[in-house]
């Protein structure tokens, strides 16, 4: 026997004996209690049919009832079956910038971080699809194969910065073309690319890059993070902290500028939509509405053991422990007049003086 949750076990252990001193101890406060109203004779009387084993036995169930219930909280499991479990969804894969110009501050905390924060959403609401994961700057490479494990993309996701890339530069063109190679062509479920990024590429023609995937059939969705005024991009330090900012040739600063017309026009070669991140998020909500409409296909289809869930068993028990301790009358209907009137005889004082 396993169980999935043996912590209520150790609840149990506490619980159930401080329930039962609590219950013993009412009883002792309630017989103390009835002593002191009066006349002895009388109060032997008057309580003459009460049912004092019943009670006990009704105790005693609804202690059984309480530990039964406990354990079957903890989910006792014996005995395994074999299912086959099939995933259906869509083949997601996210291009993440990770350029030095996604620390501007122009979003709070940071592009980066905003960007970051929008993919752990995304997958939170996800259902079923299968997620992967290209980061790029000057170079870019697959982090995170397609997978149905949110929980260890996320873990990969947090490394996501711009040392992981030593090359500098946006190549979003490449990025595309990174992301179209990961997916599986096998599955015809619907492949969806989102793109995050500012939107700044001066080394590859990502029009191009897009045209090769819309053929492929791949949808091509883009988020643009800052904004087309600019702002100054941070030079960090290893331990993340800035210590300036990036500088041309003649000292001044270098404005880095949300390209809204080269994210429309990506997402409009790939039949997708763009997207400029706001404080709200408002952007990802509408993204979701977009691609719950999409094609499906079974993703995957395994077999898998499982353990037999028990609890039930025990549950029903302590129903009927329940159910026991209500049927046990609180009176016996025909008081054993005889054995009162022994009793009240002793509680009478002497005649002899």
């Amino acid at each position: 026997m396993t169980f999935a949750h043996p912590e209520f076990l150790i609840i149990g252990l506490f619980l159930i004996p401080l329930v039962g001193l609590f219950m013993w101890w009412a009883a002792k406060r309630r017989g103390r209690a009835i002593d002191q109203l009066g006349d002895s004779a009388l109060i032997l009387r008057l309580s003459n049919s009460i049912n004092w084993r019943g009670r006990r036995w009704r105790s005693a169930l609804w202690l059984a009832a309480l530990a039964l219930i406990v354990f079957s909280l903890a989910r006792p499991q014996w005995g395994s079956e074999v299912h086959e479990v099939e995933q259906e969804g869509l083949q997601v894969m996210i291009a993440l910038d990770v350029s030095q110009s996604m620390l501007a501050e122009d979003i709070k905390p940071t592009r980066l971080d905003r960007a970051k924060l929008e993919i752990a959403d995304l997958m939170q609401r996800l259902d079923g699809d299968e997620v992967g994961i290209v980061l790029f700057s000057g170079a870019s490479f697959l982090q995170v194969p397609l997978t149905s494990d949110y929980s260890t993309a996320l873990a990969y996701l947090d490394s996501a910065k711009p040392s992981v890339i030593s090359r500098p530069g946006t190549v979003i063109g490449d990025a595309i073309r990174t992301a179209l190679r990961s997916f599986d062509p096998e599955l015809a479920s619907q492949k969806v690319l989102i793109v995050m990024t500012d939107g700044e590429d001066h080394e590859t023609d990502p029009l191009v890059s897009a045209q090769e995937a819309a053929d492929a059939g791949v949808l091509i969705y883009t988020i643009g993070f800052g904004n087309p005024e600019g702002a100054p991009i941070p030079i960090t330090n290893d331990y993340g902290q800035i210590t300036g900012y990036k500088t041309d040739d003649q000292g001044n600063m270098i404005l880095s500028k949300l390209d809204d017309a080269t994210l429309q026009a990506i997402a409009d070669t790939g039949s997708g939509r763009y997207y400029r991140a706001t404080a709200g998020g408002s952007e990802l909500d509408a993204l979701l509405d977009e691609i719950d409409g999409l094609q499906t296909a079974q993703l995957q289809s395994r077999m898998e053991t499982r353990m037999i869930e028990r609890y039930q068993i025990f549950l029903a028990l302590a129903f009927l422990a329940l159910i026991a301790a209500e049927l046990i009358p609180d009176r016996i209907t025909e008081p054993v007049r005889k054995n009162w009137s022994r009793q009240v005889a002793r509680l009478r004082p002497s005649s002899a003086t």
